[in-house]
């Protein structure tokens, strides 16, 4: 009866461990579906949305993750994507960081990629609203456009003298010259809208920053110890004149109360 009762109190608990585990799994499913959809911008509004992502790695890692996050973007794995920056720092404590600007179902699956085996130690999501620099900028097309008409309308009239003609062709340039201007503001805009900025910081663990931070402070044992001393003999050499003047005129002070008292 003992053996039995043990067998069924350990295949008790691994349910109830196997039912963790599914829960958990199902709790990351929702909180990724639930972040998915977060960056989704709404039907009909114009939303440029930027990600910053901080993360913790080993050391050893960093370099080669940024290089496969580079290299996933740049090859379009998870969509339209283009790197706009790659830095990457050595030494005790290795860093690096990568902003790209993607298209928005390939922002989970690049920070996912990123953050494979680390921990995300911050992560912010901030969307700006572009709908009045829209709306100014398709006001100015249409405005520009209609002028640009109709000048070329009352460009092909007959009884315009040189002197118009001149007139109409130099502001026909100047509407052109806007035109180019407002038809890149609007590409801009759009292409802030349709794709997403995303900025991956990663450094290193903690545990691996205080063994630096340790090793950095033994290294620089001899430096401080030396500037130390040098400060104290700096000190000293400033206090030794004042201590010999000092006691020659107490020496003479004493003196003359000597010899003052034998009077």
């Amino acid at each position: 009866m003992k053996q039995l009762h043990g067998r069924t109190l350990v295949l008790a608990l691994g349910a109830l461990l196997a039912l963790a585990g599914c829960a958990k799994h199902e709790m990351s499913a929702e909180s990724a579906a639930v972040a998915a959809d977060a960056v989704q911008s709404p039907e009909g509004a114009f939303l440029a949305y930027e990600h910053t992502v901080q993360l913790q790695l080993p050391g050893k890692d960093i370099a080669p993750r940024v290089k496969a996050v580079s290299d996933a973007c740049q090859s379009a794995k998870f969509g339209d994507c283009a790197v706009l920056n790659v830095s990457q720092q050595g030494g005790d404590t290795p860093r690096g960081s990568i902003k790209v600007r993607v298209a928005p179902k390939g922002v989970e699956p690049l920070i996912a990629l990123a953050s494979d085996k680390g921990e995300v130690t911050a992560r912010n999501t901030e969307a700006e609203d572009l709908a009045q620099q829209v709306a100014d900028t398709q006001l100015m097309q249409g405005r520009l456009k209609a002028e640009h008409e109709r000048l070329l309308e009352y460009q092909q009239r007959k009884d315009l003298v040189v002197a118009d003609l001149l007139t109409i062709s130099a502001r026909l340039s100047e509407i052109e010259a806007g035109l180019q201007q407002a038809n890149r503001d609007s590409a801009q805009q759009h292409r802030r809208i349709d794709t997403q900025l995303v900025t991956i910081n990663i450094e290193s663990t903690n545990s691996q920053r205080n063994r630096s931070e340790i090793g950095r402070a033994f290294g620089d044992f001899g430096e401080i110890f030396t500037t130390s001393v040098a400060y104290v003999i700096r000190i000293a050499a400033g206090l030794l004149p004042l201590i010999l003047v000092g006691g020659f005129l107490a020496w003479l002070l004493r003196l003359w109360w000597r010899r003052r008292k034998k009077k």
